[in-house]
């Protein structure tokens, strides 16, 4: 996914940088007054419209020796030295440190600190690096660049910095809460993830850092973004807390017509689950960094789709006007259901996309693309626009992402804990299953469902099928969830697909969200 990049097109970078950093300079001592002309993110919007004005220019075929050619194992053993951390100087409570160039992040990025206003490029320095085992023999140039950067703040301890965020390849990002453990992905655009053409992967080329001051309570980071078919500027407004929020604004300006672009992009993995389950000998039963897409639709209603590992890629669409919100969850928090030491799968934080403003028409789109084991990001969701973007335009969006860390909070209701599924039969039965025959089971839990525990008589299921026929339905109180459990058996013709939603009420009133999945036979 990572393009090379030319060192000459980043020497170019640098200079027009610290061009500019002497221009503001000069511009606040104009006839000996100073005049204050602090860089903003109008900057890099202007910077944005007219590099879109101009021919992409692709990257380069590789960096110097030796750092085309490190390994796996050589490239993690380069360390930024954290005595080196960056933003000390402003006393604010953030850090950063810097990623090395090399393996699968050849495309250098150059990195501005914005002091006082004026913005100065971050020189390499072979110093600010650990190399470990590698042996650099030959000095690397000082504009070489980064692949990225991360910052630091106190996020568990007072006295601890710990990660907040990383920026490192093309434009994804990831963040973290108290207490989260890295998993999914954000990413700043996604172009032709399904739209019968190669996936496009734009690029963020520059960043600049406001240098925090004491008792910020936030950090400030504004990025250039760059690809064949649009350039754009982008503003990152990070709060640190137990969810850690970012706010999110974007101008875009289109070279070509984008008919498939993702906003607010998210990237997961989802290898196996209680929904689906793989013929592994592995130890631990769930491998998933995200186990449901949810969405809050614009007309308010509260929607749960499992993700899964399927046999083929698949594409799940949800038409909505001005979503309220769309993210990748991680609901799953029982370690036992991973027995993961290592990885803490149960400490992955979910994504939640709230869009700022109205989006229009358009859908969330997900798609889920098989993988064989727990090593590949294989799930991407993302806001599809109905309109395609045109060369001319400037498209301004903006939203909140969370690192929603629990299941409760997000909406007053019930929730879908788990989904399985199994051949239609009674329990112990040795008869032949039909695969044209399948059961859905559903646990709901939360919200008022533990009301009706005395009168489960009260509570509906209210289960649909786009295609095929419902053969039975049950519903019972499942006091070990504090809910009710939901079967659902469907029937379906060799060759057909469904889509299922099911949810439960009482009376006209809802009283979960609304729980669908698809479902083959071939």
């Amino acid at each position: 996914m990572m393009n090379l990049s030319r060192r000459t097109l980043l020497q170019s970078l640098l200079a027009a940088t610290a061009l500019s950093a002497s221009s503001y300079q000069a511009s606040a001592q104009q006839n000996g007054v100073p005049q204050p002309n602090p860089f903003r993110y109008e900057d890099v919007v202007r910077r944005a419209r007219e590099l879109a004005t101009a021919p992409f220019e692709a990257p380069p075929s590789q960096l110097p020796e030796p750092l085309n050619r490190l390994s796996f194992d050589d490239y993690r053993d380069i360390r930024f030295r954290p005595d080196k951390a960056l933003l000390a100087s402003g006393n604010g409570p953030f850090r950063m440190q810097l990623f090395h160039l090399g393996f699968l992040y050849p495309r250098p990025v150059t990195v501005n600190i914005i002091r006082d206003g004026v913005p100065t490029p971050v020189p390499y320095q072979r110093e600010l690096f650990d190399y470990g085992r590698n042996k650099i023999e030959r000095p690397l140039p000082v504009n070489l660049g980064f692949a990225g950067f991360r910052l630091h703040y106190p996020l568990n301890d007072p006295k601890v910095m710990d990660e907040l965020i990383a920026f490192l390849g093309a434009s994804y990002f990831r963040f973290l809460g108290a207490g989260q453990k890295y998993g999914l992905s954000a990413r700043g655009l996604a172009i032709n993830v399904e739209g019968g053409e190669a996936e496009e992967f734009p690029h963020f080329r520059e960043f600049w850092v406001d240098l925090p001051k004491p008792n910020d309570d936030r950090a400030v980071i504004y990025a250039l973004l760059d690809s064949p078919s649009v350039s754009g500027a982008y503003r990152f407004d990070i709060y640190p807390s137990k969810e850690t929020t970012i706010d999110v604004t974007a101008t875009l300006f289109p070279r070509q017509t984008l008919n498939n672009v993702g906003l607010a992009p998210l990237t997961s993995m989802y290898f196996e689950g209680e929904n689906d389950r793989k013929p592994t000998d592995d130890f631990r039963m769930e491998l998933h960094d995200s186990d449901g897409l949810l969405i809050h639709s614009g007309a308010g209603e509260w929607i749960w789709r499992p993700i899964r590992n399927p046999a083929k890629k698949t594409i799940s669409s949800f038409s909505d006007n001005n979503p309220r919100g769309f993210g990748l969850m991680q609901r799953d928090r029982v370690f036992e259901h991973y027995q993961d030491l290592e990885a803490h799968y149960h400490r992955r934080p979910g994504y939640w996309v709230e869009p700022v403003g109205q989006w229009g028409e358009g859908w969330v789109e997900l798609v889920e693309i098989p993988t064989a084991d727990e090593t590949q990001d294989n799930i991407v969701a993302y806001w599809q626009p109905n309109r395609p973007y045109e060369p001319g335009q400037e498209v301004v969006i903006a939203y909140r992402l969370r690192a929603a860390a629990a299941i409760g909070g997000m909406h007053p209701g019930g929730k879908a804990v788990n989904t399985f599924q199994t051949p239609p039969r009674a329990s112990g039965s040795n008869a032949p299953s039909d695969p044209r025959h399948r059961r859905f089971i559903v646990d709901f839990a939360g919200g008022d469902l533990s009301y009706y525990f005395s009168a489960p008589e009260q509570v509906q299921l209210v289960p649909s099928t786009s295609t095929g026929q419902i053969t039975n339905t049950f519903i019972m109180p499942n006091p070990h969830i504090d809910g009710f459990r939901a079967a659902i058996d469907v029937r379906l013709e060799p060759g057909q697909s469904t889509d299922l939603r099911a949810f439960l009420r009482a009376g006209n009133r809802a009283l979960t969200e609304t729980w669908t999945y698809p479902w083959f036979v071939e």
